[in-house]
This record gives structure tokens, sequence and C-alpha cells, in this order.
């Protein structure tokens, strides 16, 4: 009787101290815990730039559509923290985006922020929807590790320069409401 006792005390005991815990986090969305913006800087191959190309498609497949449907494109792309391509990179974009829009220009975004700076180190996921002719676009951190283990966040992703089909600069403005 008093092993059950024991048992039912000690099981309200831990049922409620892992209550306490998961409540214990509260998140502010008025005000990130981490905010800075840097500059995505995509050139991509064309055949002919091998050299500083920093993206290529890989399938391409043709007649499905006016707006490049069903490419795929994987990015190396470099981060600064100015809109100049020649500033030094403080992290690179990897991953892919593919066009999944049939009557529109629309993209699904998967990339890795790779951080090895002085500032910052590990990585940052992001991942979502992108209807590129919009003038904003919000894309979810879903993840991280070193500095940014396990963080949770948005980016809004604003389209600063187009040069053709061969280079475009996005700004990425950089929210986190999950800090570790």
């Amino acid at each position: 009787m008093a092993n059950q006792l024991y048992k039912q005390v000690l099981f309200f005991f831990f049922f409620f101290l892992s209550v306490s815990l998961l409540q214990s986090k509260s998140f502010n969305l008025k005000k990130p815990c981490k905010h800075f913006v840097l500059y995505v800087h995509d050139i991509a191959y064309d055949g002919d730039n091998k050299a500083n190309a920093t993206s290529a498609t890989i399938l391409n497949p043709m007649g499905l559509g006016d707006f490049d449907f069903g490419q795929l494109v994987l990015v190396d792309n470099p981060l600064t923290m100015d809109q100049n391509y020649l500033s030094e990179p403080v992290a690179r974009a990897q991953g892919f985006f593919f066009y999944n829009g049939m009557t529109n220009y629309n993209s699904w975004i998967t990339w890795t922020l790779v951080f090895n700076s002085t500032q910052h180190k590990g990585t940052m996921t992001i991942m979502g929807a992108n209807p590129i002719m919009e003038p904003t676009r919000v894309l979810s951190i879903v993840g991280g590790t070193g500095d940014f283990l396990m963080t949770r966040g948005i980016v809004t992703l604003k389209t600063k320069l187009v040069q053709g089909n061969k280079y475009f600069c996005l700004e990425m403005n950089i929210k986190l409401y999950e800090c570790y």
C-alpha cells in the first residue's frame, strides 16, 4: 500500500515538473531574440561562367508551361552584410529551389545558411514558398546548429537587384524568436 502511494506521489511530481518546464519558455513575437540582415548573391551558370557561377539548373523539363515549372536549381550562394557582391561573405546559402507554379512564377526554397565567420558559427535552415513576383516573401526558419542551435524564426526576402536570368540579389531580413 505504501509502495503504491509512493509511486503515485512520484508520478504526480514528475508530471507537474514536466508540464511546468514545457510552459516556462515563452515567445515574444513582437521582439525577436536575434535580428540581422544579409544579402544573397546568385549567379546562374550559363555554360560559360563556370569559375564564378553560384547556381546551376540540374533539371529543366521542356514544355511544361511558361513559368519554368519543374525546373530544379542547386545553389551555393555567398551571403554578405551589404549589397556589394565583392564584399567579404559571412555565410553561404546552400541547397536548392524549384519552380512549382504552372500559372505564375513561384518557387519552393530549401536552404541551409552555413556560417563560418568570426561573428557566427553554425547553420540555419530555411524552408518555404517563394512567390517571386511579390515585393516581400516570408519563409520559415526551422532549425539550426552551433550558434543557432534549434532556432526558429522567419526570414523576409526582398528582391534588390535582377540582371536578366544571370544575376539576382536578395535582402534577407532574419528574425529569430527561439534562441538558445
